[in-house]
């Protein structure tokens, strides 16, 4: 089974939940109590998506967090690499050192950037306003 980090996961919900309410200024704690997500994971989240440009910081009493940009403008794929990184299925297709046995005779290796597009390329198909709304998932032929 391929799986999001629970970061990615709760990334994709903080975001989800900021663009269903329309509000500028939402605190993490707001946040939190929407989601259901304790606060100190939340404000570390939104942090993240701040420093990636998804969400945009107002500092102050009145401050808070609201998105940087339409929910039609933010992908699934935004999302989640502004928490994991690159979206890569594999760690010897990533550029990060690999203790795989086969890394040096590897026929597969090449192939995994075509898949990783692939993958980025689904989940950048997919934004917030196919999301924010939808009781049921939408299927896709």
């Amino acid at each position: 089974m391929i799986r999001l980090t629970n970061l990615a996961d709760y990334a994709v919900v903080v975001m989800t939940a900021a663009a269903r309410s329309g509000d500028p200024r939402l605190s993490a704690g707001a946040v939190s109590a929407m989601t259901a997500l304790p606060s100190p994971t939340v404000a570390k989240i939104m942090g993240q998506l701040a420093r990636a440009g998804l969400l945009v910081s107002t500092r102050g009493v009145a401050g808070g967090f609201g998105l940087a940009r339409p929910a039609a403008e933010i992908s699934i794929a935004d999302i989640v690499e502004a928490v994991d990184g690159p979206i890569a299925m594999t760690l010897c297709a990533s550029g990060h050192a690999s203790d795989c046995a086969l890394e040096g005779a590897c026929a597969v290796r090449p192939h995994w950037p075509l898949i990783n597009r692939s993958v980025r390329a689904a989940l950048a198909a997919v934004n917030l306003s196919d999301i924010m709304g939808a009781e049921r998932p939408v299927e896709v032929a």
